[in-house]
């Protein structure tokens, strides 16, 4: 007797089965592709050359495309921001100052949202996007123009606002400029 049927026995529900099967099936594939960075953002890269080409081309779903953009910007913006409030550790060091106990402590960044979700939610809703082009009802004429511009507009204010946060807190957020330690053996 295998896994499916003695879930099967004990459900009698096939569709949670197969269900379970393919999340699984899913899930392994998704922890195959962990280690595998740039392969990774390379497919993603990929997949949003592909959708914004059908965009351009067929001239429609600017509303999909605006809504994705939005959605991947929100994404970047909770990849860059800390998990834990600045504004109440930095109390909290300001009350050890006054304390008189300085002892400095390690605090690592730690994002709101890790990389590997970022990569997975913006790779799900790029695909889920190229499937919405296929219907035209989705094709909502607008002027695209406008929303090209309303979007610029708000990805620089929110990346200024941003950067003040990470310049008023003192963290980098990426990888870009850190120091690199190599390892000392030969």
């Amino acid at each position: 007797m295998n896994f499916g049927e003695e879930q099967l026995g004990s459900t009698g529900n096939k569709a949670v089965v197969y269900f379970n099967k393919y999340r699984n099936l899913y899930q392994y594939y998704l922890d195959q592709t962990t280690p595998h960075v740039r392969y990774r953002w390379g497919g993603l890269a990929g997949l949003l050359s592909l959708f914004y080409l059908r965009i351009v081309l067929s001239r429609g779903w600017y509303v999909v495309c605006y809504s994705l953009s939005i959605y991947l910007l929100n994404q970047f913006l909770a990849f860059l921001t800390p998990k834990f409030d600045m504004s109440l550790q930095q109390d909290e060091q300001n009350n050890e100052l006054e304390s008189g106990d300085m002892a400095e402590e390690f605090r690592p960044f730690i994002r709101r949202l890790p990389e590997f979700k970022f990569w997975e939610n913006s790779t799900r809703a790029t695909i889920l996007s190229m499937f919405l082009t296929c219907f035209t009802i989705l094709d909502v004429p607008v002027f695209w123009p406008i929303l090209l511009m309303y979007f610029i507009v708000l990805c620089g204010l929110t990346m200024r606002r941003q950067i003040k946060h990470m310049i008023k807190y003192k963290y980098v957020p990426l990888d870009i400029g850190k120091k690199k330690y190599k390892s000392s053996h030969n």
